[in-house]
């Protein structure tokens, strides 16, 4: 090797790092196409309510939460390469699939036409088989693409530690994780641009397909660093420079460490704090993640597809993204500044966190002035969600062993995933009985449909707070739990 490739590095690791990036992009934009495309065109083709799509976002919660438990062990026994390969390929193949619901449900229910299925009187016998079939093909494709999509973070943290080196991984890491938030900023500005031009099949094919493109990518760019050929000496000594350190640490943490047997995590309040957090909170996210179109879409009459619904929600996840940057900084200042424990001060930082979805209760009462209002109010709630989010999985790694730390993120996934389920179900039945009420549901000031959202966001708004109450009783100071050999 000459003296020039050993002494001047190479920087393959920041393309692997890009190509992490776009993974995760595509992952948050095939997830966003149904919600940003059934209120306005899938629903009237299907005789959709609000409980049928309720029941399509519940159910991924769920099985969205059920692949977490299992992806990273399949990414470990598959490797980077391949693992990584068949997730993306599976939840590509799951988004892409949505769009033959609608020529299954078409032929199960013996028409001639997609037109046909439109035509039928809602509220028929045929209506609500047409809807329910429906909804079960897109159960199914919903299930894949939770599958798939559950392997993506695994993946892509499991890169990071081999491409880079300690100190830079969380800077990597916050690289290609902000490509969630690129991700909900690109959807609305182009998944129902593409739906109205193409068809929302199109919309699930075209985003669906990037992810084969990707796939592409990943075969010609990635081998692990030591079988990389565009990876020099020097890049590789810089990427391996804390193997020595490692090995130490790993030998003195299998000799010192023990791994907690699953249901005796159960029987530590550490856990319950945990799962109690994730719980109340997660279903907040998931239902404005899902939701948030429609209501616009309901309330002010601003499709997803008309140039106010799209500056609408994307002004929602601009707020979102821009504030949340700093939520890991907070804890690091009164940690630093004010020489408190990690945990309390994580602890501090996310009472305040728990302060922000509160503005959830002027949503509704102010739309009333303006639609801009709700899509800055939930953005704001959405900066106080994404910045309590990157807190509550740290207080896991204060409190327990690393060896431990795996197997109480995937309970508390689940505890989410759970929580996710019955916001988003409850809701979509809520609101499909509180239209068909009309003015004989009142509640704070609003009837019908819009005092059903008024009561989810106020639940919303205060969720934060009960959940952060409760982890503050069960764990009310720093207590890290020591497992004995």
């Amino acid at each position: 090797m000459s003296a020039i490739q050993t002494t001047k590095m190479s920087n393959w690791r920041w393309v692997i790092c890009a190509l992490l990036f776009l993974a995760t992009t595509v992952n948050y934009m095939d997830r966003q196409v149904l919600s940003l495309t059934w209120k306005d065109f899938i629903a009237p083709e299907f005789h959709w309510n609000d409980n049928d799509y309720g029941t399509i976002t519940g159910w991924f919660s769920i099985f969205y939460a059920i692949a977490n438990l299992f992806a990273g062990k399949f990414i470990d026994w598959m490797g980077t390469k391949k693992g990584y390969l068949i997730a993306i390929f599976v939840w590509s193949t799951g988004a892409v699939m949505h769009a033959g619901c609608g020529w299954v449900a078409m032929n199960i229910e013996g028409y001639d036409s997609i037109e046909a299925l439109r035509m039928v009187q809602a509220g028929s016998d045929a209506a609500v088989a047409i809807a329910t079939v429906s909804v079960w093909l897109f159960l199914s494709c919903r299930m894949i693409l939770a599958l798939g999509e559950a392997g993506n973070f695994p993946a892509a943290i499991k890169v990071t530690a081999e491409y880079f080196p300690k100190k830079d991984r969380a800077f990597s890491t916050s690289i290609f994780n902000s490509g969630a938030s690129v991700g909900a900023l690109a959807a609305p500005a182009t998944i129902p641009l593409l739906a109205r031009a193409w068809g929302w099949e199109m919309a699930f094919v075209i985003i669906g397909a990037l992810g084969y493109i990707w796939m592409a990518l990943w075969i010609w760019a990635y081998e692990k660093p030591a079988k990389n050929s565009r990876v020099n000496q020097a890049e590789l000594n810089y990427i391996e420079q804390d193997n020595d350190i490692a090995d130490v640490q790993n030998k003195h943490e299998a000799k010192e460490e023990k791994t907690i047997p699953f249901w005796e995590c159960f029987t530590y309040k550490q856990t319950w704090s945990f799962i109690v957090g994730k719980f109340m909170t997660d279903g907040v996210w998931w239902f404005f993640l899902f939701w948030a179109p429609a209501y616009f879409s309901d309330q002010y009459g601003y499709t997803s597809d008309s140039a106010m619904g799209i500056a609408l929600i994307f002004t929602l996840y601009a707020i979102c993204t821009v504030l949340s940057i700093g939520g890991g900084y907070l804890p690091k200042i009164f940690v630093e500044k004010y020489g408190m424990n990690p945990y309390a001060g994580r602890m501090r930082a996310m009472f305040i966190f728990a302060l922000f979805p509160v503005l959830g209760l002027f949503a509704q009462p102010l739309g009333a002035y303006s639609a801009w209002w709700p899509a800055i109010l939930i953005g704001l709630l959405g900066a106080g969600h994404q910045s309590w989010s990157a807190n509550i999985f740290s207080t896991v790694g204060d409190m327990f062993p690393k060896s431990t730390i795996g197997t109480i993120t995937g309970i508390g996934s689940m505890a989410g995933g759970v929580g996710s389920f019955l916001i988003n179900k409850g809701s979509g039945m809520f609101f499909t009985w509180a239209d068909g009420q009309g003015g004989a549901f009142q509640m704070f000031g609003f009837e019908g449909k819009p005092a059903a959202y008024m009561v989810v966001f106020c639940i919303c708004a205060v969720a934060y707070l009960v959940g952060w109450c409760i982890m503050k009783a069960l764990v009310p100071k720093y207590k890290p739990i020591v497992v004995e050999n």
